[in-house]
């Protein structure tokens, strides 16, 4: 049973760009608001909602509700859920819908879903009519916390995740924290992984705080949206200085070298969530930094423990069928895009709280890592 869907006072965070700064909006029952501050932006735009087989039944409803009641016409374009949708035959399916919908340039899409459909509905959004504008409403915690800002948008490769994109900036992100109370706790779970990202990037007091206080942020209430918004915040204030990631932006990045290839490796199913994919690869990259000697065992032995309280896989033995072999692994971090020149980019960690980026570690070093930790699989 769910918790009832009260109104609370909303989050404001600013995403501070030039010229095209933007807002994130955190609160508990701010569906209801999305029309009023959609009209606010673009006064006369019709919205063409995308959204999957998943979400639409849960929320589509009241999406349209929400634009309706302001005037605004709509139409929704629902794709199969799953990562399998960011595939170049559904990014053409949903450019031709969009185009046969007659969106104009003064119009909006409105991506309501989690990460699969912000990047999606986003990509399609940045190349239509040369560049529509478009709304993120995250239906999911870790789209809440990660994907829905910052303006990534990409479909996958048979090369690996997000091989084609491109930057593409909302102009207003939507974030109801009660449309999360609908997601299983495995969900869930994968989400959390992100947040706990933030405190291991450079907030060590955030990771302390998230040891005390996790059962209530997956509870809800004010300690879910307070993981929210300072989640976003951390990622809003790095996106401003790095928008398209040439240094500091990387270090968002944490644990996804390791997690983009474990998933792919998974075939991007049910197998390996993105979130249990990244807690993989925080635990691998933190025990990687361990055999370098930068990072104190026990605060990897720390951050694992968490990790594994909350029900978030951290090693490669309970993969569900098993780990890749090296061999495939190496070849998919490889495809990653932090790669420079042939040389592995990591993000690394001294301590909790005090991550880095190591820009030139050697493949053989990986792999001699990787045949040691799949030796005790």
């Amino acid at each position: 049973m769910t918790a009832p869907v009260r109104v609370s006072d909303p989050v404001l965070i600013d995403v501070g760009l030039s010229g095209r700064s933007y807002s994130i909006v955190i609160g508990r029952g701010q569906l209801a608001s999305l029309g009023q501050r959609i009209v606010a932006l673009r006064p006369r735009a019709k919205v063409a909602i995308v959204t999957d087989e998943t979400v639409a039944k849960h929320h589509l409803a009241a999406t349209e509700s929400a634009l309706g009641n302001v005037g605004i016409g709509s139409t929704s374009r629902v794709v199969p859920a799953g990562e399998r949708s960011k595939s170049f035959a559904m990014l053409e399916d949903l450019c031709e819908a969009l185009i046969g919908a007659r969106l104009e340039r003064a119009d909006i899409v409105l991506a309501l879903g989690g990460g699969v459909i912000g990047d999606l509905a986003g990509f399609a959004a940045a190349i239509v009519r040369r560049g529509l504008d478009y709304v993120q409403v995250p239906t999911t915690l870790l789209a809440q916390v990660d994907s829905s800002v910052g303006g990534k948008t990409a479909i996958d490769s048979r090369h690996g995740k997000n091989q084609i994109g491109a930057f593409h900036q909302p102009v207003l992100v939507v974030s109801d924290t009660a449309l999360l109370d609908t997601l299983p706790r495995r969900e869930f779970a994968a989400g959390y992984a992100e947040i706990v990202k933030y405190g291991l990037i450079a907030d060590a007091g955030f990771f302390a705080w998230l040891e005390s206080n996790w059962q209530e942020v997956f509870a809800g209430g004010p300690a879910r949206e307070h993981a929210i918004a300072v989640s976003c915040r951390m990622k809003a204030a790095i996106v401003a200085r790095d928008e398209r990631e040439l240094g500091e932006r990387a270090l968002l990045n944490l644990g996804h070298t390791f997690g983009h290839a474990l998933e792919a490796a998974a075939g991007f199913s049910g197998r390996l969530l993105h979130g249990e994919a990244v807690s993989l690869g925080i635990a691998l990259a933190l025990a990687f930094s361990v055999k370098r000697g930068l990072l104190p065992a026990r605060q990897a032995e720390r951050v694992e423990h968490h990790l594994a309280t909350v029900g978030l896989p951290t090693r490669l033995a309970q993969l569900a069928g098993g780990p890749p072999d090296a061999d495939r692994l190496m070849d998919l971090i490889a495809q990653d895009k932090k790669v420079r020149q042939g040389k592995l980019a990591f993000i690394l960690a001294r301590d909790i709280g005090e991550s880095f980026i190591a820009p030139d570690v050697a493949a053989d070093e990986v792999r001699a890592f990787l045949d040691a930790k799949l030796a005790c699989s």
